[in-house]
């Protein structure tokens, strides 16, 4: 049983893909007498049937070599499009954390939405977002991992701009998606360079010929930066990081999806090609210098943010760089216990906020606050998920942390800088933002907010647990240093960071109606951090300036010039043609001496340009 069920593990992404194809005749609407809800129950069994199936492997996955399924999809001739299948612990414990997840997430949708008659096409959409994450997760091919990033971006497309009715949604959606499509324009191209250098995409493959592989610094540069890309547009990474913000108009559920896993999908990615980057010292450095100005600067922006889901998205940008950061250094596995510790973090923390946003009808911070007493389970939730983000002993972003700062700290001390930074920060924002929800006296729309039903809390009891024994699971599968490893002084480093963070948080001034500062230095501040930077004026005024511009000047290149020269060449055949009617003789042997003279004029300019005629002597 163990073996059928270890040799069938390329099925988890099929069960939700499955569960997505069966709601569609609610979704579009041709089942209507039963309501969206069947649709949701069947997304529900499926995601149910992947993390059953998913989990039973893992239980065994530990005691077996990895293996490599290879599909072949299309050959013709020398073109063989085939892909890969990897089946090893990370890759199955990727699945699990997928649909655990997912199954949450969809269980905490069914409460949050209610009362949406478009729930069945919500469920649709997010089983295809699980199963190119399942996809994704598995795959050992970069032919495959480049179409199942194809899919996450459509769907989120679609999920962002789920509520299209309104025109703040469809510029999200849209810009989410264009963003993005930078990204993925130069991974594609480098994914055609590699196929057609390597001859083969699938990973192990790919890692052979990166061994012997001589490519001259410009091209390895340029190889570099177009496989970093993709994963920098997909994991909302500087300069391709604003569609994250904007993509929080979209519904709860989908955001806990995206904050925790979307974003994660494209940093995996970039730890399988982590490789063929060590090609280039210039990729691995962009890497190092894209994570840090993003963790920093992401970091800095979300303090200034009264949008809970804003503020919060915020941090995901930051992190995702330092998991950015530590590819670049070459720390692949301290990146995935990044990855997996952010994402059930993470995932709690969005749960928590959009309960909130679920009883107060607002997202906005200042109108919030006193929900401690009148939502427990929420607030705690909010306060355990907080706590899993930061550095705070013994849950698992502690770990995550030291593990990579202990190994960095004699040969990049500056790293220590960056982690105590984002740490200290991160740990004031979430100390802020507890404050302005729970804290302090109610206001209008805080003071009868119930908590939510059972739908919505189970989810979030569920993963409060789960961070809580996060630690205990690491144990168990070994990922937690000795106490005779541990380096005490970044331990107590990344400690006081953290009270630092929290004991700034807890006493700095913050009035409700306190929306800017009177002082003009803060207020320049307050801005710079609120508008991020500035940073979409800046894209305004030049990048869309500039093709704002090119647009201008292509279209009246097509309207003076192309459509001037054709219509041009059109008066002069009406002009001719009017012309020539008056010297109509209908005498056949005029016409016949007119077409000889010109087909003779003609002939004669014709071998005149080729210099047939310079050899005739008169």
């Amino acid at each position: 049983m163990n073996q059928f069920l270890f040799s069938t593990s390329w099925c988890v992404p099929l069960y939700s893909l499955i569960g997505a194809l069966l709601t569609l005749p609610w979704a579009m609407g041709i089942i209507r007498r039963t309501g969206p809800r069947p649709a949701a129950y069947i997304n529900l069994l499926t995601t149910v049937l992947g993390f059953t199936h998913s989990l039973f492997v893992f239980k065994d996955v530990w005691d077996r070599e990895p293996e490599n399924l290879l599909v072949s999809w299309f050959q013709a001739v020398d073109l063989n499009l085939s892909f890969a299948l990897e089946l090893s612990p990370v890759s199955i414990g990727a699945t699990v954390l997928i649909t655990g997840l997912s199954l949450l997430a969809q269980i905490y949708a069914l409460g949050y939405l209610e009362k949406d008659w478009s729930l069945a096409r919500f469920f649709g959409l997010l089983g295809f977002f699980e199963a190119a994450l399942s996809g994704l997760a598995i795959s050992d091919s970069l032919f495959l991992s480049y179409a199942l990033l194809e899919v996450l971006t459509l769907s989120t497309y679609l999920l962002v701009g789920f509520w299209y009715a309104q025109p703040l949604v469809v510029t999200a959606a849209r810009d989410a998606f264009l963003t993005k499509r930078v990204g993925d324009l130069l991974l594609l191209m480098s994914v055609v360079t590699l196929s057609s250098w390597a001859g083969s995409l699938n990973f192990s493959d790919l890692y052979e010929w990166a061994q012997t592989a001589e490519l001259s610094p410009a091209v390895a540069t340029l190889l570099g930066l177009g496989l970093i890309a993709g994963p920098a547009g997909k994991c909302a990474q500087f300069p391709l990081h604003l569609w994250l913000d904007e993509a929080m108009e979209g519904p709860n559920p989908a955001s806990v999806m995206r904050n925790s896993l979307v974003v994660a999908g494209g940093a995996y990615i970039l730890y399988k090609l982590q490789p063929i980057l060590a090609l280039s010292p210039v990729a691995l450095n962009a890497l190092i210098i894209m994570g840090s100005v993003t963790a920093v600067g992401a970091t800095l922006v979300s303090l200034a943010q009264i949008d809970i889901k804003r503020s919060l998205s915020h941090s995901t940008s930051a992190y995702m760089g330092l998991v950015f950061l530590a590819v670049g250094m070459q720390q692949g596995g301290v990146a995935l216990m990044l990855l997996l510790t952010h994402a059930i973090a993470k995932a709690l923390l969005f749960m928590s906020s959009g309960s909130v946003i679920y009883t107060t009808s607002t997202q906005d911070l200042t109108e919030m606050g006193g929900l401690w007493s009148r939502m427990p389970a929420t607030t705690t939730a909010f306060v355990v998920g907080a706590a899993g983000m930061i550095t705070l002993l013994p849950l698992g972003s502690f770990w995550a942390m030291l593990s990579w700062a202990d190994g960095l700290v004699a040969i990049s001390p500056w790293v220590i800088a960056i982690l105590v930074i984002v740490n200290g920060l991160t740990a004031l924002n979430l100390t802020r933002v507890f404050r302005l929800i729970f804290w302090g006296t109610p206001q209008q729309k805080t003071r009868r907010t119930p908590e939510v039903g059972w739908q919505m809390a189970v989810p979030m009891v569920t993963l409060t647990i789960m961070t809580l024994i996060l630690p205990l699971m690491l144990q168990q599968w070994y990922l937690l240093p000795s106490r005779e490893s541990i380096n005490w002084y970044v331990v107590v480093t990344l400690l006081v960071s953290t009270v630092v963070g929290v004991g700034v948080g807890s006493t700095m001034y913050l009035h409700k109606a306190w929306s800017r500062s009177r002082i003009l230095v803060w207020r320049f501040l307050q801005d710079l951090l609120g508008y991020d930077f500035y940073i979409d004026r800046i894209y305004r005024l030049t990048v869309v300036g500039a093709v704002a511009l090119l647009s201008k000047i292509s279209a009246w290149s097509d309207r003076y010039l192309v459509d001037g020269f054709v219509n041009l060449v059109g008066i002069f055949t009406i002009f001719g043609g009017q012309s020539l009617r008056y010297s109509i003789s209908g005498q056949s042997q005029g016409y016949m001496l007119t077409i000889l003279v010109v087909v003779s004029i003609l002939g004669f300019f014709i071998s005149w340009s080729l210099g047939l005629l310079n050899n005739l002597h008169f």
